[in-house]
C-alpha cells in the first residue's frame, strides 16, 4: 500500500472515530447542533461542485436552471419565517454575513458600536487591535456598549449618554450593532430606535446564536423592533448546515445583494443552500415545538446546576432567556475554565471556556478564563428533555465538583447516551444522528 493511500485511509479512519466519539458525547457547545438526515441528504447533492455566482436569474454561470429555483424557494422561505421583506441566503458564514451588513451600511473607517468580547459580543465584532472583524477588514473604529454585569446586558441609560457625547464631539456613531456569542437575554434594540433616527444611525443584529428562536418567535423579534437589518447562522439554534442569511428592510436589499456580489462571494456553497431549504423548511414544521424545548431546557439545567452548587449567571433574572447557560466556575475546585473544559472532554461532555465580563479585571485572559458557556441546542434536537438535563447537571458535577475519575464517568455518558441517537423535530429521522455515510 502507498504511503499516500494509507493517509488517504487514515482520514476516514478519523472521520468515523470522530462520528462514534460523537454519538457517545453529551455536546454542550452553544454553537453547535446536529443537522437533520434530510439536511445532510441535500447537502451531497451535485450542487456541491457547481457555480452560481449572482443573483438568481441573474448568473454569471450557465447551468444554473434548477440551482435558482432551490435557491429561490430558500429566500421564500427564509421571508417567511422571519417575516422579512428582503433575504440574501448567499453568505457562507456568519462572519461573511456579518461583513455584508457592515458594507451595506457603513463607509471603511466608519465608527460602530458593539458588544466587547468579554462581556458576549462575537470577535467579528471587534476593533482592529484585537483582530477582530469590522476593525481589521473594514477599518471601522468600535465603540463598546456600557455593560450591565449584574443584569448581564447593555445598560441603556449609560449608553445612550455615551452615543450622545460622541455625536457632540464630533465622533460620529453611523451603525449599532446587537447580538453577540453570549447572549442569554433579548438586547433593547426599540429603544435605541429613536436615537439612531436622530443621528440618522443604521441598527443591525447578529442574531447568529439565537435565530432559530427568533425564526419560532420567541426571545424577541428585532426587525419589528426597530433593526433595519438581521443576520444570521444557520447551524446553532437554527439547525442547518454552515451558512448564513442577511434579513432587512426592502431599502437595504441592492447595497446587501451588491455586498454580496460581488463584493464578498464568488460561488456561495450551493449544497449549503439546498440543505438551509430543508432546514428552513423543517422550521416552520416544527421549530415552535423544538425552540419551546431548548429554551426549557436551558432554564432546567442552569437551575440543575445552580441546586449543586455552582455560580449560574443570573439567577435573579430566572439565567437565561435563551439556549445559553453561563457559569461562573473560579469557586469550583477546578478553578478556571480551561481546567473544566479540558475535564469534562475527557469525560465525554464537550463544553467551551468563556471569558466573564469581570475576568480582565481578576487579571484572566481567554486561555484561563472564569466561565464556561452551555447550549442545550444539540442535546433537544435529540430528544432530550429537562429530566436529562438534571442528569448532565450531575454527570457534570461528579467531575468538577467531587473529582470523580473521568474515564468512569465518560462510560456513563456512553450508557445515557445510547438511548438518544435519532434526530427529533424534523420530517426525516430513521438515519442516526452520527451516522457516518461513506460513498463508494
Amino acid at each position: 500500500m502507498s504511503e499516500h493511500k494509507k493517509l488517504y485511509d487514515e482520514v476516514f479512519g478519523l472521520i468515523e472515530k470522530h462520528d462514534d466519539w460523537m454519538s457517545k458525547t453529551i455536546n454542550l457547545i452553544a454553537s453547535e447542533n446536529v443537522s437533520s438526515p434530510a439536511v445532510r441528504s441535500a447537502i451531497v447533492c451535485d450542487f456541491r461542485d457547481r457555480y452560481a455566482e449572482g443573483w438568481p436569474g441573474e448568473r454569471v454561470y450557465a447551468g444554473c436552471k434548477y440551482i435558482d429555483q432551490v435557491e429561490l424557494i430558500t429566500i421564500d422561505l427564509a421571508k417567511k419565517l422571519y417575516k422579512a421583506e428582503f433575504a440574501d441566503v448567499r453568505p457562507i458564514s456568519g462572519v461573511v454575513a456579518n461583513l455584508a451588513m457592515y458594507t451595506a451600511a457603513m463607509e471603511p473607517l466608519d465608527r460602530m458600536m458593539a458588544l466587547s468580547i468579554a462581556h458576549g459580543g462575537h470577535i467579528s465584532h471587534a476593533r482592529k487591535d484585537l483582530g477582530g472583524t469590522a476593525g481589521q477588514i473594514r477599518g471601522h473604529k468600535v465603540r463598546n456598549w456600557i455593560f450591565d454585569d449584574k443584569e448581564f446586558n447593555i445598560d441603556i441609560d449609560a449608553s445612550m449618554k455615551q452615543i450622545k457625547d460622541l455625536q457632540e464631539k464630533g465622533d460620529e456613531i453611523k451603525f449599532l450593532l446587537f447580538g453577540g456569542s453570549v447572549f442569554p437575554f433579548p438586547h433593547p434594540v426599540k429603544e435605541f430606535r429613536d436615537i439612531a433616527d436622530e443621528y440618522g444611525m443604521t441598527i443591525g443584529y447578529d442574531s447568529a446564536h439565537v435565530s432559530g428562536l427568533i425564526a419560532s418567535g420567541f426571545f424577541q423579534d428585532p426587525l419589528r423592533e426597530g433593526a433595519d437589518m438581521m443576520t444570521t447562522s444557520t447551524h446553532k439554534t437554527l439547525p442547518g448546515p454552515q451558512h448564513a442569511m442577511v434579513l432587512a428592510k426592502e431599502k437595504w436589499a441592492d447595497a446587501i445583494k451588491r455586498a454580496s456580489f460581488p463584493g464578498l462571494l464568488s460561488n456561495h456553497h450551493l449544497h449549503n443552500v439546498a440543505g438551509l431549504a430543508v432546514a428552513l423548511a423543517e422550521m416552520m414544521e416544527f421549530g415552535v415545538e423544538y425552540s419551546k424545548q431548548i429554551m426549557k431546557n436551558a432554564k432546567a439545567l442552569a437551575q440543575a446546576l445552580h441546586e449543586r452548587g455552582w455560580q449560574v449567571i443570573a439567577e435573579h433574572k430566572g439565567f437565561t432567556q435563551s439556549h445559553v447557560v453561563l457559569v461562573d466556575v473560579t469557586e469550583t475546585p477546578m478553578k478556571d475554565g480551561a481546567t473544566v473544559e479540558e475535564n469534562l472532554e475527557d469525560a465525554n461532555i464537550v463544553i467551551n471556556r468563556n471569558l466573564l465580563p469581570w475576568d480582565k479585571k481578576r487579571g484572566r485572559d481567554y486561555k484561563t478564563p472564569g466561565g464556561i458557556r452551555l447550549g442545550t441546542s444539540e442535546m433537544t434536537r435529540l430528544g432530550m428533555k429537562e429530566s436529562e438535563m438534571d442528569a448532565i447537571a450531575e454527570f457534570m458535577t461528579r467531575v468538577v465538583m467531587k473529582g470523580v475519575d473521568v474515564k468512569k464517568i465518560a462510560k456513563e455518558v456512553g450508557e445515557f447516551r445510547k438511548e438518544y441517537q435519532k434526530v427529533h423535530y424534523a420530517f426525516e429521522t430513521d438515519t442516526p444522528a452520527y451516522a457516518h455515510l461513506r460513498f463508494k
